[in-house]
């Protein structure tokens, strides 16, 4: 358990008890051989017209679950419902979804044209109204003039344009989106994150992407699900998220953090009495309940750094520099205190300078308000 408190998400309310459910998920489990539960007894709702994030590392079942929404896998157990109809033994062609994966699928023997209208062409679908639904899927991508070129003269994010207008022509009511800027580098990846929270904006159909990487899901998603080991450990808005996560593995997959264990002492003043090792007693305000081994944690930026003792009622501590990384637009200044324990601390670089103002060895204080440190009981 985390202490809470309401955050205005940034980008659009959306929320399923404010919009009603295009997909929803009822004790999912799909098993791989014995005992290996790639999800794990999922449920989810998830709204229509909503930018819905699956993150969570390498092998936690945010690609299978994925899949089993498409139709290429068949859930173990539970229910998967997708605009009002139950999808047991719906084949993938017959569900109202499209899908764009992390690798394009692109036909290099097609021209741009040919490739946006092919799922159109298979199905049966006149040529006139291919003709006119294709150049309005490649309006809504950009490509409107590249109809006539082959893949071999796209760029890789003119290619993955492709890819979306393939699968935005066929009107589908979700669509799936597998790691698709994963193969693109890192200025044309946030490029297209902002052209797709544009189109989802356009068209106004639900996305769900699946990805690895939490600076893609904050901020492109209304709401994110983490995952870990097949289960969903908490669904919020980015904002809420990051800002309150509700457990240990939330709070560190998400962004940086520093965590501290300790243990509770007691209640005074409505604060939480954490003893910390190498932090000594903190005091904390809490609103729920907690007793025993307990973590709190503190984002690196909400870390200040200074050569006085801030004093009041900040936690503070001092440490040693032992490491900076410069990144251009922040510096990562990482620090020991006297019994060892590492802290990192992220610093705005807001002045035009070549010269560092902290060096390796310099002693300092750290310290934060107690309004920005997390309790965490999980």
């Amino acid at each position: 358990m985390v202490q809470t408190r309401k955050v205005k998400a940034f980008g659009p309310d959306v929320g399923t008890d404010r919009r009603k459910p295009i997909i929803e998920i009822r004790n999912v489990v799909k098993a791989f051989g014995a005992g290996v539960r790639a999800v794990d007894d999922v449920s989810l709702d998830i709204g229509e017209g909503e930018f819905f994030a699956l993150l969570g590392p390498s092998g936690c079942g945010k690609t299978t679950l994925l899949r089993m929404l498409a139709g290429f896998e068949v859930p173990t157990s539970g229910d998967i419902m997708i605009a009002g109809e139950r999808m047991e033994g719906v084949n993938p062609n017959r569900r109202p979804v499209n899908m764009v994966f992390q690798s394009y699928a692109v036909f290099p023997h097609m021209n741009v044209e040919r490739n946006v209208g092919y799922g159109l062409r298979v199905t049966g679908v006149a040529e006139a109204e291919i003709k006119t639904r294709v150049a309005e899927a490649l309006s809504l991508v950009k490509l409107g003039e590249f109809g006539k070129r082959m893949p071999n003269q796209l760029s890789g994010g003119q290619r993955q344009r492709v890819a979306l207008a393939r699968a935005l022509v066929k009107h589908p009511k979700v669509l799936l989106l597998d790691e698709p800027l994963s193969a693109l580098d890192a200025k044309l990846r946030e490029a297209m994150q902002l052209e797709l929270v544009r189109l989802q904006k356009t068209v106004g159909i639900t996305f769900v992407i699946v990805t690895h990487d939490q600076d893609e899901a904050l901020s492109m998603a209304n709401r994110i699900a983490v995952m870990e080991k097949g289960k969903v450990r908490q669904v919020a808005p980015p904002a809420d998220l990051y800002e309150f996560p509700n457990s240990r593995f939330v709070a560190d997959f998400i962004g940086k953090m520093n965590l501290f264990e300790g243990r509770v002492s007691g209640v005074q003043n409505g604060n939480l009495q954490i003893d910390i090792k190498g932090l000594d007693r903190v005091a904390v305000p809490f609103t729920g309940s907690a007793s025993g081994n307990i973590a709190i944690a503190i984002r690196p930026e909400k870390v200040k750094l200074g050569q006085t003792d801030p004093g009041g009622d900040n936690v503070r501590l001092r440490g040693r520099v032992t490491e900076l990384a410069y990144y251009g637009n922040e510096s990562h200044v990482y620090l020991e205190n006297q019994t060892g324990m590492p802290i990192s601390v992220n610093l705005k670089n807001a002045t035009r300078t070549t010269l560092p103002s902290i060096s390796i060895g310099d002693e300092l204080w750290m310290s934060w308000a107690p309004t920005d440190t997390l309790v965490l009981t999980e």
